[in-house]
């Protein structure tokens, strides 16, 4: 944790190592779960032998050993509390939907001081789930149903660390409604053309720390949000990201879309985006509040993709949209983008509605380069998902563009144009309905007027 982190956000993220001494009792007993069964071919099932090998375990806690150099062909595994899920082989998810019990291979629900960890694999085999691959708009289309990787619960005292998992079908490593949770060395490796295969999602969690993480995949890399449930999983909040290197097709680093519960309290930090189609990204489109956010010491690189790619090459997007005519839509504030470089192939955005202005955003010490070099056509910032504004809106790209905000401080920030006029770019700042604008130290590279306001 950063020495700058105040004692308020830095308590709750904090683990001691008290709170996971029941990893280091050496008496917990191993169950190899080649001992239950299992055959290891890689074609016969063997989720009944696993399972069995896990509810043996959980009586009296232990560790589930997948042996090294072995494959095992799975559908849904129920994890249990007080466990260690310690992969050194291979899983390898069965692609008949009828193998399955749940909407997920790795499950687990309510499981206190469970921990998933080793050097192994779990291979999602995503083609299986996808009918064809559509050339013009580069992306596979997918069938009906699609497992996601974990859909972990209500889990408190969770430890994910070191394991690989690797061409999801679906969403990867789902957390909802967890607390105290440890995300350490995982490597995330899905197909970047596949949809809808997120890396890394907290979901209604609290106090986690996700930390030395390699994510590629398709969809959002790391991405925190608050869905619609039927439970109330409280807010998510005290979520620390560190130290990470991500490559994506959508958003690098993002919270949002879903937020229908408050989202509070999060640092992202020390990351390196690879490349990505909105490098920083907040999506507010619920009745939920997002606020006490903080970016810091990233450098990415975010692009055109083909159409129906989420992300329009936006370096950065603060968005306060409304999903629908009747959505009352929460607030976005108090936003904080310090120590960023970056190349863009579109705007800096912050981004508010008439009903719901965007308030307070502080970005210091940021560094963005402006360019053209992908064959995709430009010219156009992505609102979606909404009903209220044009889902693809047509819009010359600005270095920074500000519409229905306040409180807007831009503080040693650089936008400077690569190529000029060639790539399309006009204001090196454009204001739109926007109180309280501050600038120090801002330097712009227009090709127009420097600050254009309205």
């Amino acid at each position: 944790m950063p020495a700058v982190m105040n004692k308020k956000f830095l308590a709750p993220v904090l683990f001691s190592l008290s709170l996971f001494v029941f990893w280091n009792q050496s008496a917990a007993k191993n169950f190899n779960v080649l001992d239950f069964g299992a055959k290891a071919d890689g074609t016969t099932l063997d989720t009944a032998a696993i399972q069995s090998a896990i509810d043996a375990a959980a009586t009296n806690g232990g560790t589930i050993l997948i042996p090294r150099k072995k494959t095992f062909l799975v559908s849904t595994l129920n994890l249990k509390g007080g466990i260690d899920f310690h992969l050194e082989g291979t899983l390898l998810i069965s692609t008949n939907q009828s193998d399955y019990s749940g909407d997920g291979v790795i499950l687990a629900s309510n499981a206190p001081n469970l921990k998933i960890s080793g050097s192994g694999k779990i291979l999602g085999q995503s083609l299986a789930y996808m009918t064809s691959y559509e050339a013009t708009n580069e992306w596979w289309l997918f069938k009906e149903w699609r497992p996601k990787m974990f859909v972990l619960t209500g889990c408190t005292n969770l430890v994910v660390r070191d394991i690989t998992f690797a061409d999801a079908p679906y969403w990867g490593l789902h957390m909802l409604g967890c607390e105290n949770v440890l995300v350490d060395n995982v490597t995330v490796n899905n197909r970047l053309d596949v949809p809808n295969d997120d890396g890394i999602d907290p979901d209604h969690c609290r106090n986690v720390e996700i930390k030395n993480c390699h994510v590629t995949c398709g969809d959002d890399a790391i991405v925190i949000k608050s869905t619609r449930q039927t439970n109330d999983f409280g807010d998510c909040a005290h979520i620390h990201v560190h130290d990470c290197v991500i490559r994506t097709q959508d958003a690098g680093l993002k919270i949002g879309t879903e937020t229908t519960g408050n989202i509070h309290d999060i640092w992202l930090e020390r990351i390196k985006i690879i490349s990505s189609s909105r490098g920083l990204c907040i999506q507010l489109r619920d009745e939920g509040e997002i606020s006490k956010i903080t970016f810091s010491d990233i450098k990415f690189v975010s692009r055109y993709h083909s159409d129906p790619w989420w992300g329009r090459g936006e370096g950065i997007s603060f968005t306060a949209i409304p999903r629908t005519a009747t959505t009352k839509l929460g607030k976005l504030h108090d936003v904080t983008v310090k120590n960023i470089s970056g190349i863009a192939e579109n705007s800096i955005r912050v981004n508010g509605t008439e009903h719901s202005r965007v308030e307070n955003v502080r970005f210091q010490n940021v560094a963005v380069k402006f360019n053209r070099w992908t064959k995709y056509a430009g010219g156009v910032y992505d609102n979606r998902p909404t009903k209220v504004l044009m889902p693809v809106e047509a819009h010359a790209a600005d270095g920074f563009n500000l519409r229905f905000a306040d409180n807007i401080l831009l503080e040693n920030c650089t936008a400077v144009w690569v190529n000029g006029a060639a790539g399309g770019f006009q204001n090196s700042i454009a204001a739109e309905n926007v109180s309280g604008l501050k600038l120090l130290n801002f330097k712009g590279d227009s090709t127009t007027h420097p600050i254009s306001e309205k």
